[in-house]
């Protein structure tokens, strides 16, 4: 008898735990242009709360030991650091005219802003809240991102279609490049000596050698959607090993996944409308998309390569970041 009940009680306990998500890992956090951050559970797609932050959030980054969130509020002129676990406000740094992306350095020290307005890259120290530099770019700069040894900042212009590239020691500019017509995001591979840069209007990514700033492929995503929506390349992750790139196709209302060994489209994942930004979860068996015209967040299992779930938030989501809980 009891054996019998024993075996019950595990086939109860077994049901229950595939009959029901597993508890989530990390909890994701969604920028929204309507004024705040959103924070979803991962696993289960739960509504968790929100971050109030000032006017119009848009990108983020974590420090680098990831017990900080930045969040750049764009209308605000600010950045604002929020404590990941407790959700606390830590500290506002003046950011100039419109931020709208940023990189913080490896070493946590400062922070590099693609100050929208002002066509500028400035130079933030934390410990200070000071501006100490700032490097005249194209108009309208959004996407910037650092090198893995922090020598290197890598800036795009959305309006001179253009790539900069900027030693970060000396503040100085070292090169202009152009590439495809709107340049969104910039992500270094291979530590740091590969540069991929994402242009939204000709759905193409641009592969640079980091040491000569020249471009040696581009990689074309047109090529491979016969889609009524327009085919555009805004945001890209990649997986610690760097054999999955993921990037967001904006109005194309979904993310491809590319392998980098041979710049082939793999797969793609549907969005909700104009998906704008994506993240990784800590273990990678997730990707989340932050869509801004449906107001959605899409869930996305990367074993099994299928959606989970769609997440309605409201508003204007714009970017996604993961964090362990």
């Amino acid at each position: 008898m009891l054996k019998r009940i024993a075996m019950a009680v595990a086939l109860l306990a077994a049901l229950n735990c595939c009959g029901r998500p597993q508890a989530s890992n990390d909890t994701v956090f969604v920028s929204n242009e309507a004024g705040y951050v959103t924070l979803v559970d991962g696993a289960t797609g739960k509504i968790e709360g929100r971050l109030a932050t000032g006017a119009r959030p848009r990108g983020m980054a974590f420090s680098p030991d990831d017990k900080t969130l930045y969040v750049a509020a764009s209308d605000a002129g600010r950045i604002e650091a929020w404590d990941v676990h407790s959700h606390d406000r830590l500290a506002l740094y003046d950011a100039g005219s419109d931020p709208e992306r940023f990189a913080v350095s490896p070493d946590g020290s400062t922070f590099y802003i693609a100050s929208e307005d002002h066509s500028a890259i400035t130079f933030t120290d934390l410990k200070t809240g000071k501006i100490t530099h700032e490097v005249r770019v194209g108009p309208e700069p959004e996407g910037v991102a650092v090198s893995p040894d922090g020598n290197l900042i890598v800036a795009t212009s959305e309006v001179a279609n253009l790539a900069h590239f900027i030693d970060a020691r000396t503040a100085r500019l070292l090169d202009s490049v152009p590439v495809g017509s709107r340049p969104r995001f910039v992500l270094f591979l291979d530590d740091g000596k590969t540069v991929w840069v994402s242009s939204e209007q000709r759905g193409t990514i641009s592969v640079f050698d980091a040491a000569t700033h020249r471009i040696v492929k581009t990689i074309d995503l047109t090529k491979s959607f016969d889609i009524p929506e327009p085919v555009q390349a805004i945001e890209m992750r990649a997986t610690h090993d760097e054999k999955r790139v993921f990037v967001a196709m904006g109005r194309s209302n979904r993310v491809a996944e590319i392998d980098p060994a041979t710049d082939a489209v793999v797969r793609s994942f549907p969005t909700g409308e104009r998906t704008w930004g994506i993240g990784l979860s800590p273990d990678e068996s997730r990707l989340y998309a932050a869509s801004g015209l449906s107001g959605t967040l899409t869930i996305i299992d990367l074993r099994a390569n299928k959606v989970l779930r769609t997440v309605k938030l409201g508003g204007r989501p714009w970017g996604a970041l993961a964090a362990p809980k």
